[in-house]
């Protein structure tokens, strides 16, 4: 589901009510959690929040006129996702995620390297997300990304 936007609100009006709802409420616990200096952009199509160049100049390595992404959500066909590139990255923060899950939803998790899929809108485990949001400034995760992998491509 390929949305253009220029601006997060014009990418939920966009949506269909029950998932404008859901990625409106999911949106604001990120705003809400994350720490200073993360910034929201729509990148990707999708909503995402990034270290802007002006804390990390070098960008993205797949392209670096982009800054460097953390987290994006998005209203694909079959459900909502979140991309969290620290559960991509650092295990412990994965294994935390995992076990905490089971104690927030009823569901099971659905979910690739760093994508979380929701396919019921009423299935995201709100408060949880939030904890998973304040776990990583934006320091801590340049400095992630330097190590895992901009040292890979080296």
């Amino acid at each position: 589901m390929q949305i253009k936007a220029y601006t997060s609100e014009d990418y939920l009006e966009q949506l269909p009510e029950d998932r404008q709802e859901a990625l409106n409420r999911l949106r604001n616990i990120l705003l809400q959690n994350l720490p200073a200096g993360f910034e929201e952009t729509i990148s990707y199509g999708m909503i995402g929040f990034v270290v802007p160049h002006t804390l990390y100049p070098a960008g993205y390595h797949c392209d670096p006129k982009l800054p460097l992404p953390f987290i994006s959500m998005a209203s694909q066909k079959n459900f909502i996702a979140l991309y969290h590139m620290g559960l991509y990255a650092d295990q412990r923060l994965l294994d935390w995620f995992i076990a905490e899950y089971t104690k927030h939803s009823k569901t099971k998790l659905d979910m690739g390297k760093s994508c979380i899929r929701f396919k019921k809108p009423d299935q995201i485990p709100y408060s949880l997300i939030g904890e998973l949001a304040a776990k990583i400034t934006p320091q801590a995760w340049m400095e992630t990304y330097e190590a895992i992998f901009k040292n890979k491509l080296k």
